[in-house]
């Protein structure tokens, strides 16, 4: 896979599916910023193996739902660096409930942590990527964003919202020669589906043609290509890595 810039902002990278994503783009010879909020030895942990294997990392804590400590984050980035190349905005959170029952804080909440969040980092890319004319943007959203799911209504406004915002910051950026991408994972094999019973994960599992869950690398794999050159005419596009399960 080929990079044309150094370094890349991970959000949300010190377990799961943003982890791999880090590891990975990592092995493609990229500085990676690794972003926790409150899992600070979990982080350290992935910057030691990314170092290990012979690559670059470095750990940088904040919460993305604070738009001071994200922009501040981010310069800190530019400071160290003199740029910042690439972003993947991976944090985010669910607070699940039935509709009917959902307090507005619990549907706020989670618009603000999965879709403000990515607003913030979108811009904040899109200011200091426009003074080189490059960057690559990736916003990892999800299945149910697509979908609609029972119980997870402001979960779906979210990642629907950041598929829809993706385009918009694509259309904007197109002309500084910066990309921005959306990838939605369907069931993913992570820390979050092993506590699901074997009954549950069937019942999704018979709903995917491939007839199995996705593994976190599938998704990280997906993240370089659309960050990477290799990618270089594509924007404002919604790659599906679901097995089938909606297409």
């Amino acid at each position: 896979m080929k990079f044309t810039g150094k370094n890349v902002l991970v959000t949300g990278s010190s377990r799961g599916i943003g982890a791999e994503i880090a590891k990975s783009l990592a092995g493609f010879g990229l500085k990676v910023w690794v972003n926790y909020r409150s899992g600070e030895a979990e982080a350290k942990a992935v910057q030691a193996e990314i170092v290990a294997a012979g690559g670059e990392a470095e750990v940088i804590g904040f919460d993305v739902s604070d738009e001071k400590a994200f922009v501040d984050a981010m310069k800190s980035i530019v400071a160290a660096d003199g740029e910042l190349a690439y972003l993947v905005n991976n944090a985010g959170i669910t607070k699940d409930g039935l509709a009917m029952r959902m307090k507005s804080e619990q549907f706020m909440d989670v618009i603000n942590a999965n879709l403000t969040s990515s607003f913030i980092g979108c811009r904040e890319a899109l200011k200091t990527m426009r003074k080189k004319r490059f960057g690559s943007v990736v916003n990892i959203a999800s299945i149910v964003g697509e979908t609609g799911n029972a119980g997870q209504t402001n979960y779906a406004a979210s990642k629907g919202g950041t598929i829809a915002m993706t385009k918009s910051f694509a259309i904007e950026a197109a002309t500084s020669g910066i990309r921005y991408n959306t990838i939605t994972p369907g069931f993913i094999a992570t820390e979050m589906t092993e506590v699901l019973k074997d009954e549950v994960k069937d019942a999704f599992t018979a709903k995917i043609p491939m007839a199995r869950f996705g593994n976190a690398s599938e998704v990280a794999e997906a993240t370089a290509f659309l960050l990477s050159d290799h990618s270089s005419y594509i924007t404002g596009e919604t790659l599906k890595v679901n097995g089938g399960m909606f297409m």
